[in-house]
């Protein structure tokens, strides 16, 4: 009987994983057919011919180079921002004793249970006051994507890191601060490294939340040369909707560097989501 309940599983998590990937195949398949076989009835996934000279013409059709330039700057320093700062915060949180170090990450767990459209309003009001006080211009730059990012950054990254941190053996930091290691220098050269897994999750999470992030650069950027490819594929599908296996096209093309970041670091982000998920 242990056979059976073991081959039921598989065929459930085979059934689960091709009724997710049908979406993503219709995509591919589409953007390599020409218009008339998009909308062919009865549809199929393999396109004939092929058309590849669809990419081609996707990219070309709007500036998605610098688009693409565009979402990996605020990407990048997003993702560097958030590994610092909350690391940081969430070794405070997990190691130091500090007065009212308890509420509050509570009240950084409640911040967790707040949609981002209820902060959305205060926050750009926020941002645009900052111009009477700075004499600098924050909204239509990329500052008000960034910054927040090297504050803490988003509370389930610091969760997740703080989880983490609480699993390492407080012996090693014991052993580290006989040998003369400042807090600073155990932060650096002993939790740093042996948190490897759970860094890389923030980073990979963080990278395709931003990467993604549609809401954030509509708000704040009002100008064309600044867009990402968010926006991009907003304006492109706008333009040319009509054109479905063009959009498709682009739609694979910012859609690969999250698919290749997630297979490059697939071990250690399993890893890191079941260690954090289990300790603390």
């Amino acid at each position: 009987m242990k056979w059976v309940s073991r081959v039921g599983v598989y065929a459930l998590l085979i059934f689960c994983s091709v009724l997710f990937i049908t979406p993503f195949l219709f995509a591919l398949s589409s953007s390599l057919k020409k218009l008339d076989g998009v909308y062919a009835y009865p549809p199929s996934l393999i396109p004939n011919p092929i058309q590849w000279s669809n990419y081609h013409k996707a990219v070309t059709a709007l500036p998605f180079g610098q688009f693409l330039l565009n979402s990996a700057v605020i990407t990048l320093t997003c993702v560097a921002g958030q590994l610092v700062t909350g690391a940081l915060v969430a070794y405070s949180f997990a190691r130091l004793r500090w007065p009212g170090r308890d509420l509050m990450f509570l009240v950084l767990l409640s911040t967790m249970m707040l949609p981002g459209q209820v902060t959305m309003i205060p926050t750009f009001i926020l941002w645009t006051h900052l111009r009477d006080f700075t004499g600098i211009d924050w909204v239509g730059t990329y500052k008000p994507l960034i910054i927040p990012s090297f504050l803490g950054g988003a509370p389930i990254y610091i969760f997740l890191l703080r989880q983490f941190f609480k699993g390492i053996p407080i012996e090693l930091e014991d052993a580290a601060r006989i040998d003369g290691c400042s807090t600073i220098q155990i932060f650096w050269r002993i939790v740093l490294p042996l948190s490897r897994p759970a860094l890389t999750t923030v980073a990979v999470l963080s990278f395709i939340g931003h990467w993604h992030d549609f809401m954030g650069p509509l708000i704040y950027l009002d100008r064309v040369e600044k867009y990402t490819l968010q926006l991009g594929l907003r304006m492109f599908q706008t333009v040319n909707g009509g054109f479905t296996h063009y959009l498709m096209a682009a739609s694979i093309l910012v859609l690969l560097p999250v698919l290749i970041l997630f297979f490059v670091a697939q071990k250690q982000l399993v890893q890191g989501i079941t260690v954090t998920g289990i300790k603390g």
